[in-house]
């Protein structure tokens, strides 16, 4: 009986690290995101300075590093985790850094920052590189792309809460539709034509079907319009003002 006991303990015990695995990174979001416009582009900006000194930091940090991905059995609770990583590491790469004018700004022509050290997952050291192409992608969702935030203005909005596998499919539909909604980084009616964010040119294989085909199920009243070409894009850092 004394053995049945100790084994209900310890699985207690590993199932709320489980479940408080974000816990310290959603604390962040909630403190430190906010909606507001930066040259004009309505977004979710992060207050980095104070962000930074905040306890919650570290310890979301220290979560990630630790994390069991043995516990990851689902393709939802997969695309959770990593978008959940990719957005917490894209801001430790400007925290790193900091200040910096835009994320880009940390590496060069030779070395993007992509393609540099940007945290531990799991105890291994990863790039923002390997988990948007080797793992996030892969898992063919393409809802990602409106998701994963790369700390710049023209980027989707960073959510104010993190992603959960129960409620990912409505969290990723809502992703997807404010960005597309967004008419000065998203989707834009010009009088050239519809404009487009350069995520779809990039990514454009991602979109079964084709990228318009794509944006129509969500716009459907843009499917007469003439195509327009790409907005420009904004790598200014998402950085929330205090002024």
């Amino acid at each position: 009986m004394r053995v049945f006991w100790i084994l209900i303990f310890f699985f207690s015990l590993s199932t709320v690290a489980r479940a408080d695995l974000w816990q310290s990174y959603e604390a962040l979001l909630q403190q430190h995101v906010h909606p507001t416009k930066i040259d004009g582009v309505a977004l979710n900006a992060v207050d980095y300075p104070a962000l930074r000194k905040d306890p919650n930091y570290q310890q979301a940090l220290k979560a990630l590093a630790a994390a069991d991905l043995a516990s990851l059995k689902s393709q939802e609770e997969k695309l959770a985790f990593y978008i959940n990583a990719y957005n917490l590491l894209a801001i430790a790469v400007v925290e790193k850094h900091w200040p910096v004018q835009s994320i880009k700004d940390v590496g060069s022509l030779f070395w993007p920052v992509w393609k540099r050290e940007a945290g531990v997952i799991a105890g291994k050291t990863v790039t923002l590189d390997e988990v948007e192409h080797q793992i996030l992608r892969s898992l063919g969702e393409p809802r990602i792309h409106f998701a994963i935030v790369c700390a710049s203005v023209s980027c989707p909005d960073l959510r104010r809460e993190v992603f959960r596998a129960a409620t990912l499919d409505s969290q990723l539909q809502d992703q997807t539709q404010s960005f597309l909604n967004n008419t000065q980084k998203g989707v834009q009616q010009a009088p050239e034509g519809v404009r487009i964010s350069k995520i779809f040119s990039w990514f454009s294989e991602d979109f079964e079907g084709g990228v318009y085909e794509f944006i129509y199920q969500y716009r459907p009243e843009l499917k007469d319009e003439a195509k327009g070409g790409y907005l420009p894009y904004n790598w200014q850092v998402n950085l929330l003002s205090r002024k």
